[in-house]
């Protein structure tokens, strides 16, 4: 598996967010500041349920996490976060 995967996935999403084609997450990043934001927001809340309902149950956790971090991921592009400032935290953090 390629470690650089999420960076990968990163850049995708901000060519999106910058470049929109008919897309699932070109469609949720497109909509005016507001709107795309609350839709955003609301997936994260939807998958987090998940997240917490498959660990509850112990099935599908890893399908619901991705899904999470997906959704995550897409906020942070949607709000301009550099993936490096992303990477930077988590360093600041490992220390």
């Amino acid at each position: 598996m390629d470690k650089e995967i999420i960076q990968k996935v990163y850049k995708t999403l901000e060519n999106r967010r910058d470049n929109p084609i008919d897309s699932y997450t070109s469609n949720l990043m497109k909509d005016d500041l507001k709107k795309a934001e609350d839709k955003i927001l609301e997936k994260i809340g939807e998958e987090t349920a998940e997240v917490l309902i498959a660990s509850k149950n112990n099935e599908n956790l890893i399908d619901e996490s991705v899904d999470l971090i997906f959704h995550t991921l897409v906020l942070l592009a949607y709000k301009k976060i550099e993936f490096e400032d992303l990477l930077n935290e988590f360093e600041k953090r490992h220390k």
